[in-house]
């Protein structure tokens, strides 16, 4: 068995976007700063995303049925620390508008994934959740990487 500070360190060197997934259930706001992102399939149009069972936003994902993924734009490192915190209030007027399905949109982001919930398996201390995707946009911006622990952008 792997140690777990060297697993760390070891994925630490994949370099990746970053991205904050939302939801609204029942009138309630809710989001968290996720790495673990991956496109699953364009039959049908596919994405995956790995919760902490932990997470605040766990459940209410799985009640919701759906959610978006909100990819960061390079200005946006700010929202990145506040979802990833454990901070109250996530959603401050301005940064968000809700979209047709009611799910909460972050203004300023590279693109957004409006997903309903397609399946959830479970993923050892994760959730893997398997959306499929009912609408998508992006836009002309630079993205917001991260590597090694580290916030990056593009040179």
């Amino acid at each position: 068995m792997i140690d777990e500070s060297l697993f760390r360190q070891v994925m630490s060197r994949f370099a990746s976007g970053v991205t904050v997934v939302t939801t609204a259930h029942e009138a309630r706001l809710a989001g968290l700063t996720v790495s673990s992102f991956a496109s699953l399939s364009l039959q049908p149009t596919l994405v995956l995303i790995c919760i902490d069972r932990r997470a605040g936003s766990h459940d209410v994902i799985a009640a919701a049925g759906q959610f978006a993924v909100n990819i960061l734009s390079e200005g946006q490192e700010y929202l990145s620390r506040r979802f990833a915190s454990d901070e109250a209030t996530k959603f401050t007027e301005g940064t968000f508008f809700l979209s047709e399905r009611g799910l909460p949109l972050l203004h300023g982001a590279l693109a957004h994934i409006e997903c309903t919930l397609h399946s959830a398996l479970p993923g050892g201390d994760h959730t893997i959740y398997v959306g499929e995707v009912m609408a998508a946009r992006c836009f002309d911006a630079r993205p917001l990487l991260y590597y090694r622990s580290g916030y990056h952008t593009l040179t």
